[in-house]
């Protein structure tokens, strides 16, 4: 394996299958706000040392003043160690002065004196216009690929490049290893994803990859779609016991109850009860022993509480966590990380995410969403962790089908809620479409909301599904 230079950033460290190729020349593209310079400052200051420090060149894209006084507003900036371990140069009066010529004897020069271990050029892109040709340029290229070479020194080199541009820019060529910044929209937020390109004699994580730009560097998100990840067993998994689903109402139309690790979604129109049929999910753990997890992108804690106290529940005096967030700027891969962090650190065995819908909206792909749900519940039933999920359906009456990219293949069971009899009263009815490896009733029953929760309607008997 080609020995590598840590990027300050566990996750990266892991997409590029141990960090930077040493000693090789890494080339970072991305259009600008994209966190390429963040990226090579926090390499730079996680890796320099005063045996082998860091260079730090600008040329004519960003004033050098301008990237040192973002650069203090970053945590892992240490300025004792500037001038020291780390050092900035500034190539812009070279080259007004020299040409790429003189930027050649820059580099040899600092090579000599200072021996790094790391050297960046950025922008590497602001250097083609110095070049009379394209002739010039490549010779350029050449000379400063071969001179980088006869030292041990890592290159990472900066550029706003186009898509287009890296078919044709000898750069690319040279480049030991190439990794790309993008920053795209989703349906509700924009989408930042680091991709590796190219990477010589070593293997690393393929596809695009979340991030975002913090005052500790890039934090990133390894797509949580990857073969090589085997989903973690948190505990011993009991294939032969079966659960109370904690309603009774759906209880009663069950043979045998779920597995643990089984997977349910509820899906129904607004106001049809499917949040209060995973609040039953989850407390009727609790009243098991199990301890649960309440994954929400539509009620705040506040509103979660005041809901379960309605019912004659309570979170907070329950061994029930709730994790909020916000389906506006969301990633996929970070809050699926975040939603398995909390069940390792809490012990939870029944989950809540409320909702799928909401989920679906950070990304424009339902063949993407569809793989990431996959692997997410691949992990959780692994652990023997038993999942209950709404999702939204815009139909209030005569539901004639799921929505077209609705995930219920992936799923064991599947619940739908919706409302009859507009034309007089509105009741709501329940139905289960589908139980994976266990029988189930196949009618339409109504229900209703009581202080006690979800009850099926006393006295109205069940009527057969539509033909």
């Amino acid at each position: 394996m080609t020995d590598r230079l840590a990027t300050g950033s566990s996750a990266l460290n892991a997409v590029l299958g141990g960090g930077f190729p040493r000693n090789a020349i890494n080339l970072v593209i991305g259009l600008p706000g994209t966190g390429k310079t963040v990226l090579a400052q926090q390499c730079i200051f996680h890796t320099a040392t005063e045996e082998q420090p860091a260079i730090y060149l600008s040329t004519v894209s960003e004033p050098l003043e301008k990237i040192l006084r973002f650069g203090q507003t970053l945590s892992f900036f240490e300025p004792t160690a500037v001038g020291g371990r780390v050092r900035y140069d500034d190539l812009g009066e070279v080259l007004a002065q020299q040409g790429l010529s003189g930027v050649l004897d820059r580099v040899r020069s600092l090579l000599r004196e200072m021996r790094p271990g790391i050297m960046v050029i950025d922008s590497f892109k602001a250097l083609h216009p110095y070049a009379e040709d394209e002739g010039e340029f490549r010779r350029f290229l050449h000379t400063l690929a071969g001179t980088v070479s006869a030292f041990p020194v890592t290159s990472l080199w900066v550029g706003e490049y186009e898509e287009s541009e890296t078919a044709v820019a000898p750069e690319f060529a040279v480049a030991d290893s190439i990794i790309s910044l993008t920053e795209g929209p989703t349906q509700e937020s924009r989408f930042r994803s680091i991709q590796v390109r190219k990477l010589r004699g070593s293997d690393f994580r393929p596809g695009e990859h979340a991030y975002r730009i913090t005052t500790e560097g890039l934090q990133v998100f390894p797509r949580l779609v990857d073969p090589r990840e085997q989903p973690q067993r948190f505990r011993p998994v009991d294939n032969t016991r079966r659960l109370s689903s904690g309603i009774q109402a759906l209880d009663d139309m069950l043979s045998d109850g779920y597995r643990p690790g089984a997977t349910t979604v509820v899906a129904g129109p607004p106001g049809s009860g499917k949040t209060l049929m995973g609040l039953h999910f989850v407390f009727g753990g609790v009243a098991a022993g199990e301890r649960g997890l309440i994954a929400t992108l539509q009620e705040r804690p506040a509103q979660l509480e005041q809901l379960a106290a309605t019912f004659g529940w309570s979170i907070k005096e329950s061994p029930v966590t709730v994790m909020y967030r916000s389906p506006v700027n969301l990633h996929l891969d970070e809050w699926a990380y975040q939603l398995l962090d909390t069940v390792a650190k809490t012990g939870a065995t029944r989950i809540l995410v409320d909702s799928l819908s909401d989920l679906q909206l950070a990304t424009n792909n339902p063949v993407e969403f569809r793989t990431y749900l996959y692997a997410l519940l691949h992990r959780l039933a692994a652990a023997g962790v038993s999942l209950m999920a709404t999702m939204d359906l815009p139909e209030l009456v005569g539901i004639s089908r799921l929505t077209e990219n609705s995930p219920t293949h992936l799923v064991d069971n599947v619940v739908l809620l919706q409302y009859t009899g507009l034309a007089t009263t509105v009741n709501r009815t329940l139905t289960v479409l589908k139980t994976r490896t266990s029988t189930h009733d196949l009618r339409v029953r109504e229900f209703e909301i009581t202080p006690k929760g979800i009850v099926l309607t006393a006295g109205q008997p069940p009527f057969p599904l539509p033909s």
